[in-house]
């Protein structure tokens, strides 16, 4: 078992053995070429030890050039390009006076007459200056390449994480924003039922007034159960919404009528919880609360076209009667305001409400949804 890091390394030392081999056959076929070419007699053994010798060697020098790459990478100041012209002269001679011992030794110097070491290194630098340098620079340049490419996909991936972080703070953020808006709906209802059953205590209703904390208590029940949850089907909306009603019936007894229309074709289909609780309020509140004749609300669910259509419609007196909070922004009250909040945060612009005056009398509310039965992910939309 070896360390990863070990791993590195052998990889590393592997890449350059086979990029400096590669480089040497390049040298053996571009020496060998033109000698079969005009006919010569193929010195196999000088061309291909010899060649090979010196790319080896200055394999052994590459991992000091790589250090020298990282430690003044010319791509950071124009000033270190200066820095290693110098060192590509310094690395040339290197590489030349280390190659001609092993040249000797094996007897293979490109010389009839083997010289002495130094002679050999004076006749190597006479030749093979300029190719090191170049080789030198070949070195820096592919390490330069590299070096910006892994920087590049570095950066990728941590503008990759930087956005993922981000999409989750957003989405956690979008989350803790629904809550808020369907925490502030749930204390609404509630405190105008304790009032309603304050009400009949007071003229001394207790009957309807026990009715209406036993239907209270279940109703509750039935809020906490999805007091995490942002969407539910369409007939769990529905449930909570009888339930509601059936409290609010308790206390207007004959004068509040309810009906509610919708296929069981559409009740697995998704809509926000508690969307038409605060719309229902609102109808009862301003059509039923300002009116001496008995009011229908009338709740309906229609599909087309991708689209979930939720209508509550009343008969009372309408926008324009007395004490109707005003459709337009900045006076709708918690239940409108915080219905329209929601909807844009869950579905963005995939979904509308409309308050308006009914075609005979009363008010029209419809709500516009994308329809669908299985949360997707990403849901949440700023």
């Amino acid at each position: 078992m070896t360390s990863p890091r070990m791993r590195e390394r052998i990889k590393l030392i592997a890449v350059i053995w086979l990029g400096w081999t590669i480089a040497g056959l390049f040298y053996i076929v571009q020496d060998m070429v033109p000698r079969l070419y005009s006919g010569s007699t193929v010195p196999w053994k000088y061309v291909f030890v010899g060649w090979m010798t010196g790319m080896y060697v200055c394999a052994a020098l590459t991992p000091a050039l790589l250090w020298l790459s990282n430690r003044w990478p010319i791509e950071r100041r124009v000033a270190y390009i200066a820095l290693h012209i110098c060192f590509s002269v310094i690395f040339s001679v290197v590489a030349s006076t280390l190659e001609v011992p092993f040249l000797l030794l094996l007897h293979v110097f490109p010389a009839r007459t083997p010289p002495s070491l130094i002679a050999g290194v004076r006749i190597m630098l006479g030749f093979g200056l300029q190719g090191g340098v170049i080789r030198y620079w070949a070195v820096i340049a592919l390490h330069t390449v590299y070096r910006s490419q892994k920087n590049a996909k570095s950066r990728e991936r941590e503008a990759f994480e930087l956005k993922m972080q981000a999409s989750e703070l957003a989405q956690q953020l979008a989350t803790a924003q629904l809550s808020s808006l369907k925490m502030q709906l749930q204390p609404h209802f509630l405190f105008n039922t304790l009032g309603a059953i304050t009400v009949l205590i007071q003229q001394h209703k207790t009957a309807q007034a026990e009715a209406m904390v036993e239907k209270l208590g279940s109703l509750l029940r039935l809020t906490l159960e999805d007091v995490e949850v942002q969407e539910v089907p369409l007939w769990r909306e529905l449930e909570f919404l009888r339930l509601y009603l059936s409290i609010e019936q308790v206390r207007f007894e004959d004068r509040l009528r309810v009906s509610i229309d919708a296929a069981a074709a559409l009740s697995d289909l998704l809509v926000p919880h508690m969307v038409l609780q605060p719309i229902v309020e609102n109808a009862v509140r301003h059509g039923l609360g300002q009116s001496e004749e008995a009011v229908t609300i009338e709740v309906s669910a229609t599909s087309t076209n991708g689209s979930l259509t939720l209508i509550v419609a009343d008969d009372g007196p309408g926008l324009d009667g007395p004490g109707f909070a005003s459709p337009k922004p900045g006076h709708n009250g918690i239940g409108l305001t915080n219905t329209r909040n929601r909807l844009a945060r869950l579905y963005g612009n995939s979904a509308h409400l409309l308050v308006e005056q009914a075609a005979d009398r009363g008010v029209r509310v419809t709500i516009t949804l994308p329809a669908r039965t299985v949360p997707t992910e990403g849901v949440l939309c700023d």
